[in-house]
């Protein structure tokens, strides 16, 4: 079959959404690119019997391959390849504290410096549209503009990464964030960190996580790093 290791590492992905507590049920869907579009989860069908050939090919065209229709949010996906190239995977979820902020239709400031693993200095909300339609992936593609995750007003969360598990990883800490977001507001009123200290997270963020190898010049190694001795 075409494509089954990346057939395979889908399903991987989207058992482990589950079981991780990030989705529930047959909700949320799982994508990665490949050479003319991309494989998403198909349609209704659950994540602990999808077999190789639920996964469905799309073109950029909006084409698919196979007799199994792909998930209703297949145009958000598509839309995510055809607009930003460094994407080659997407997770979207139905999280519980996402889905339930999202519910507020508020962004989630920059209350923790962590925010800025989406990319930017609030994780924003996109405007709420009938899920599986055009009007939704245009208001997420506004919401995740120099993003990289966003929440989907009434509906969850979709996010996207080089890879699929960087994908996954990236939306186990965006419902995180939810979470601790949730907390600190029962708490009392988040001290929110201003747009100087984002500036300068966002800054270390382009090392953070990275390895010596990984960093593309000295400059970048002192970032954040110790002093190497050998």
């Amino acid at each position: 079959m075409k494509y089954s290791s990346q057939r395979s590492e889908v399903i991987n992905i989207s058992r482990q959404m589950n079981d991780c507590g990030i989705n529930q049920g047959t909700s949320g869907n799982v994508s990665t690119r490949v050479d003319d579009g991309f494989l998403v989860t198909g349609s209704g069908i659950a994540y602990d019997a999808m077999e190789p050939q639920h996964v469905v090919e799309v073109t950029l065209e909006g084409g698919y391959f196979g007799e199994f229709l792909p998930s209703s949010e297949w145009r958000m996906h598509l839309d995510i390849y055809r607009t930003r190239p460094e994407a080659g995977a997407v997770v979207h979820v139905h999280s519980p504290y996402a889905t339930a902020l999202s519910c507020l239709g508020e962004d989630i400031p920059a209350f923790h410096y962590m925010i800025a693993v989406a990319g930017g200095d609030t994780i924003r909300c996109a405007d709420y549209a009938t899920f599986g339609t055009e009007a939704l992936s245009v208001n997420m593609l506004v919401a995740l503009a120099d993003r990289t995750a966003c929440l989907l007003a009434n509906h969850g969360m979709i996010c996207f990464a080089p890879d699929l598990k960087t994908a996954l990883a990236l939306a186990v800490e965006v419902e995180t964030l939810c979470h601790q977001f949730v907390i600190a507001r029962q708490a009392g009123e988040p001290v929110i960190l201003d747009a100087a200290e984002m500036e300068i997270i966002l800054a270390k963020f382009k090392t953070y996580g990275k390895q010596a190898d990984e960093l593309e010049d000295a400059g970048e190694q002192a970032v954040l790093a110790p002093k190497h001795l050998g």
